[in-house]
């Protein structure tokens, strides 16, 4: 009850940083820059472990852009220039200009790298389709729809990997769904193709947008537990899931704010902990960050995560011993 985890991303160390840059000029070849990837990844893992996190992740320190990172590898699919995502952070849109396909595993072999670290679960960790679609030009098929399922089939043969590979855990991000509400039964129908019949525990993460449209819709996602931001609208969530009485899934509570410099104290922490249990039952509650962490330093990261597990640590206690 009331397992620590992270939603996927955590920062990049500077090394990192400086050395993505470096190959992206060709001034670093592929092996030297995944020998730093990798380093950058036990770092993240043993963090992790020390911080006494449950479920853990590989930290993402081998991709940049959620999308961009699948489409790279994926059939079908070319780059346009730059174009803003939010802020002053940009990335190159991939566009649709055939049919989507596969060569080969695109996360199974970082997934198998990361678990060999370390004896607790790691997530397997996917971009979802409408996401993937929806961040996407589309050139070839002749709608949004038949773009969907189409990336859907490739993401399901992913998913298929990684559980086979020993994924206990799989999460497929789908933050694009908050954005169009309207859209809601094709990311539905979507995410039920890619986690029909799987034995892994699957798990989506949704980002802001507008709660009060899609909310209605929510427990249909075809996933074990939906992940949401609480902490950054200041819990006003909670009031949402209570109107509409019992929640049939399991929950990830974001109790940290991750585009915050500002580090929680445990105190609070604990005290919106204790509201989200007057709503869910604590087996229903996974404890986590709003969003992936990416964008935060290294040690704003690091405490934050502190203060995720010490504040479910004392919750805990209180609740069970």
């Amino acid at each position: 009850m009331l397992l620590t985890t992270s939603v996927g991303s955590l920062p990049k160390p500077d090394y990192l940083t400086k050395a993505r840059t470096q190959a992206r000029k060709g001034e670093l070849d592929a092996k030297a820059l995944r020998e730093l990837e990798e380093r950058a990844t036990r770092e993240w893992i043993r963090t992790q472990e020390e911080l006494d996190i449950d479920i853990i992740v590989d930290g993402e320190q081998y991709r940049g852009d959620m999308v961009a990172y699948f489409a790279e590898y994926f059939s079908g699919f070319k780059t346009s220039e730059l174009v803003r995502s939010y802020g002053n952070r940009y990335y190159r849109k991939p566009i649709i200009v055939g049919k989507v396909g596969r060569r080969k595993p695109v996360t199974v072999e970082w997934w198998k790298f990361a678990q060999g670290l370390t004896t607790r679960p790691v997530k397997g960790m996917l971009t979802g389709p409408y996401t993937i679609m929806d961040w996407s030009f589309n050139e070839y098929y002749p709608s949004r729809r038949a773009a969907t399922l189409a990336i859907a089939q490739v993401v399901r043969d992913e998913a298929e990997d990684l559980e086979r590979a020993g994924a206990q855990y799989i999460q497929i991000d789908e933050p694009a769904i908050s954005t169009r509400p309207e859209e809601m039964d094709l990311a539905i129908e979507a995410l039920g193709i890619v986690t029909k019949g799987l034995r892994a525990e699957t798990i989506t993460h949704i980002c802001y947008g507008d709660f009060n449209a899609i909310g209605p819709k929510l427990h249909k996602l075809p996933v074990d537990q939906i992940d949401l931001e609480f902490a950054n609208r200041n819990f006003e969530l909670l009031d949402f899931f209570k109107k509409r009485g019992r929640f049939p899934k399991a929950v990830g509570l974001g109790v940290v704010d991750v585009h915050s410099h500002r580090i929680e104290s445990t105190d609070e922490v604990i005290a919106n902990l204790k509201k989200a249990l007057k709503v869910f039952k604590p087996e229903q509650i996974y404890v986590d960050p709003d969003c992936g962490l990416k964008t935060r330093t290294p040690e704003e990261a690091t405490q934050k995560l502190r203060v995720v597990v010490e504040a479910t640590k004392a919750v805990r206690e209180e609740l069970f011993d």
